[in-house]
C-alpha cells in the first residue's frame, strides 16, 4: 500500500475529492482532461496528456498576460559593464536586449576552464525578492547567506546567468510600454532571452541544456520559466511555492502586485475560482528532473502542501515512463524560509547528474 503524507494512497485519494476543481477539472487528479468535444477524459499516454499542459499554460497566461511572439525575439546587443577576475572564473555585468527598448541587467560568471576553450554546461540562477541589492545577492555581493548560488556554481565550473528581476532594485522597466501585464510574464520572456544568449556563447555546451535555480521568487519564476521553456533540463525551487489555495491560508494578496501578478486580485477572497494552481505548473515540468527544498517551518509556503502537489505529478510522470522517486527529490530541513548549505549542494549534485560535469 502507498503511504502519502502519513495516511493510505485511498485515503488520501478520498481526501483529494474534496478539493475544489480547477477550471471545471479535477485539481489534483491530473490525467483528467477536457477533450475536443467538451467531454472530460482521462489521458493514457503523453500525447492526450499535452491538451491538459496546453490548457494550463493558457490557464496561466490568462493571468499573468501572454508569451510574447517571436517578433519581440530580437538581437541581444549584449553589453559588457564591468569585468572582475574571481579566482575561478570571470564575473561580468552585462545587459541584454530582452526586447525592442527593453535592457535586462544580469551578472554573467564564466569559468576559466570554459574560457580557456572547454565549454561548460550553464545555469540560469534567479534571485529570490531583494529590493535592495537586487540579483547581487546571488553572485556573493551581499545580502542574507545561502542565496549565492549562482557564484556557488561558477566555482564548480558551471556558466551562470543571474537576470535581475523587474521593479526590484535597480531593475525598473516600464511594464506596460514594453506591453507587459505583470512582472511574472516580463521575468519569464527576460529569463527565455537569457537562455538565448546563453545558447551564443562558444563557452557554454549547450547541447545538453540548461538548468534553472532560485529561492523564494527565484524558486516559482523557475518553474514558471520552465514550463514555457523546454530547454531547460533541470529544475531546482528553494521555498517557491505550494498550492494557492494554501497560501497564506488561501490570501493572495502577496501576489497582488505589479511585479508579480496583479490580474490575482481579481481572486482575492476567492482563491478556488482562480484559474491555475501549481498542481498543474508542477506537472508540466515532466518528465524533466526537479529538486525541491521545502523548509518546516517555512513561513510563506507549507511543506505539506508541497508534498500534495509534487505527488500529484506522479501520474503524469508514469506517462512519461518516468517515476517520481527518481526524477523528483524534495527535501524538508528543519529550517526556515532558507536554503540550508545540505540541501543546496545536493542541488548542485543534481543539476551536474543531468548537465554533465563541468570539464568533463
Amino acid at each position: 500500500m502507498l503511504f502519502f503524507l502519513g495516511m493510505s494512497f485511498d485515503r488520501a485519494s478520498a481526501a483529494a475529492e474534496n478539493v475544489p476543481k480547477l477550471r471545471g477539472l479535477s485539481r489534483t487528479h491530473l490525467l483528467e482532461y477536457r477533450g475536443a468535444d467538451g467531454i472530460l477524459k482521462q489521458a493514457t499516454s503523453a500525447k492526450e496528456w499535452e491538451h491538459r499542459r496546453r490548457e494550463a499554460i493558457r490557464a496561466f497566461e490568462s493571468v499573468a498576460g501572454q508569451l510574447p511572439g517571436e517578433n519581440q525575439r530580437g538581437a541581444l546587443n549584449v553589453e559588457v559593464i564591468e569585468e572582475v577576475d574571481c579566482g575561478r572564473y570571470i564575473r561580468r555585468l552585462i545587459r541584454y536586449q530582452s526586447s525592442p527598448s527593453g535592457w535586462v541587467p544580469a551578472y554573467l560568471c564564466l569559468p576559466k576552464a570554459a574560457l580557456q576553450g572547454i565549454p561548460a554546461p550553464a545555469v540560469l540562477c534567479l534571485h529570490p525578492t531583494e529590493n535592495v541589492i537586487g540579483h547581487r545577492v546571488v553572485v556573493g555581493l551581499g545580502g542574507k547567506p545561502h542565496r549565492q548560488y549562482a557564484s556557488e556554481l561558477a566555482e564548480r565550473g558551471f556558466v551562470t546567468l543571474a537576470p535581475s528581476y523587474p521593479l526590484l532594485a535597480e531593475y525598473q522597466p516600464d511594464l506596460k510600454a514594453l506591453g507587459f501585464i505583470s512582472g511574472t510574464m516580463k521575468a519569464i520572456w527576460d529569463n527565455m532571452r537569457g537562455l538565448d544568449l546563453l545558447e551564443s556563447l562558444p563557452h557554454v555546451k549547450k547541447e545538453v541544456g540548461f538548468g534553472t535555480i532560485g529561492h523564494s521568487l527565484g524558486g516559482h519564476n523557475s518553474i514558471f520559466t520552465a514550463v514555457m521553456d523546454s530547454r531547460l533540463k533541470v529544475v531546482v525551487s528553494s521555498c517557491g511555492f505550494d498550492s494557492l489555495l494554501d497560501y497564506k491560508e488561501g490570501n493572495l494578496k502577496g501576489w497582488v502586485q505589479e511585479r508579480y501578478m496583479p490580474k490575482m486580485g481579481d481572486y482575492l477572497g476567492r482563491p478556488q475560482e482562480l484559474p491555475f494552481d501549481f498542481y498543474e505548473l508542477v506537472a508540466c515540468l515532466a518528465p524533466r528532473r526537479f529538486f525541491v527544498n521545502a523548509p518546516l517551518h517555512d513561513s510563506n509556503f507549507k511543506w505539506d502542501s508541497v508534498d500534495r502537489v509534487t505527488e500529484a505529478a506522479r501520474a503524469v510522470y508514469s506517462l512519461f515512463g518516468r517515476s517520481l522517486e527518481e526524477h523528483v527529490t524534495v527535501r524538508h530541513p528543519d529550517a526556515e524560509h532558507d536554503f540550508p548549505d545540505s540541501e543546496r549542494y545536493e542541488a548542485y549534485s543534481i543539476i551536474e547528474s543531468v548537465l554533465g560535469k563541468p570539464g568533463t
